[in-house]
């Protein structure tokens, strides 16, 4: 029996789109292919308590160092030798250096490469001394957008070729919310009627900082999703509202009850969240930049990621034009429909064959 072991150590504290894959393969590979074997592979600590839906369902083991940690590698290679994968599936950017076994590691984007000013030494360091070269001798390689592809061939020396794009997907939690949803939402969050959404981190290359003053000349107060603290962070005005982290549920009616949502990143392996606001219905304004213009396509407008101006000018319309807003919503929504998790499952399902040479 073929036994998989699915990297899921990045799933720790706030979920970000690289722990939704992990953990959407998770839950997906088992029912396409019963007759194997797979296991989940956590931190120290395991995974949070508050997964919901997303809760793994396959049996776990536990690494005993945490992800990207000091000691992270020979921890993992030790575990690796002990449980015996035939195949371990690197799920995000750590890839395991000191076991030599069948590996298949998905890469998203080479943000740590590409934009060094926007992370620590210590990641560029590993990506070039540890994923560089175990990427090399992987049994196969995913990334998720042609843009990735092309950035990570450029910047680890890779034939394109190496590299399969194998799209994210949506979920089927992520829909246009009732009315009623969001108006419960709005009363408990202490949401107006009418807003803008913003969303990101405060990672350089998230961009937010290029609505700081776009937020003083809009129509409606614009609310920040960006992580705890963002706001002040980031040097918005108290008349900009910040949103703590927010599940599921509420994070549909805060998408879908926007008049918009602005997501200004210049640099995206795929996009996941201007494509889960498109799910809900949201029109979306998203930067130039990145795998935006391949992932959004024609669905949402798409501005210059560092001209304020055109940023406040597209809101603006947005919110004046209700044919513009229903026509975004109708061709996001479509768009949004074709990426689906359980095609992104049979695709890497396909490609775990491929590297067993089954």
């Amino acid at each position: 029996m073929v036994k998989v072991l699915i990297d899921l150590r990045m799933v720790r504290g706030a979920l970000h789109g690289i722990a939704r894959y992990a953990l959407e393969l998770a839950r997906r590979l088992p029912a396409l292919e019963p007759q194997w074997q797979f296991f989940g592979l956590t931190g120290p600590g395991g995974v949070p308590d508050d997964l919901g839906e997303l809760a793994p369902r396959i049996p776990l083991v536990r690494c005993g160092a945490p992800f990207l940690s000091v000691f992270e590698q020979p921890a993992l290679a030790a575990c690796l030798f002990r449980h015996s994968p035939q195949l371990f599936h690197a799920t995000s950017f750590s890839l395991p250096s000191l076991w030599p076994g069948p590996l298949v590691a998905t890469l998203h984007d080479a943000t740590h490469l590409a934009l060094p000013d926007s992370t620590s030494l210590t990641h560029t360091a590993y990506y070039k001394l540890v994923v560089g070269p175990r990427a090399q001798r992987a049994r196969a390689l995913i990334t998720v957008s042609e843009f990735s592809r092309k950035e990570l061939a450029a910047h680890l020396g890779l034939v394109p070729e190496r590299l399969q794009v194998i799209s994210n997907g949506v979920d089927a939690a992520f829909h246009v919310p009732a009315s009623t949803e969001v108006d419960d939402f709005r009363a408990r969050r202490g949401v107006p009627p009418r807003y803008f959404a913003a969303i990101g981190s405060t990672k350089p290359h998230k961009n937010l900082k290029v609505l700081l003053s776009v937020a003083q000349g809009l129509s409606e107060p614009l609310v920040l999703l960006a992580g705890r603290g963002a706001r002040r962070a980031l040097g918005f005005s108290e008349q900009v509202i910040e949103l703590s982290p927010l599940p599921d549920a509420d994070l549909v009616c805060f998408l879908g009850g926007a008049t918009a949502v602005l997501v200004p990143s210049r640099y995206e392996g795929f996009g996941l969240p201007a494509l889960e606001a498109m799910a809900c219905g949201a029109p979306v304004i998203a930067a130039n930049a990145g795998a935006h213009p391949e992932v959004i396509a024609n669905a949402g407008l798409l501005v210059s990621a560092d001209n304020p101006l055109a940023w406040r000018e597209a809101a603006l319309k947005v919110g004046r034009v209700s044919s513009l807003r229903a026509d975004l919503s109708r061709r996001g929504r479509d768009r949004a429909a074709r990426f689906s998790w359980d095609d992104c499952a049979k695709q890497t399902l396909a490609v775990y064959r491929r590297a067993l040479r089954l």
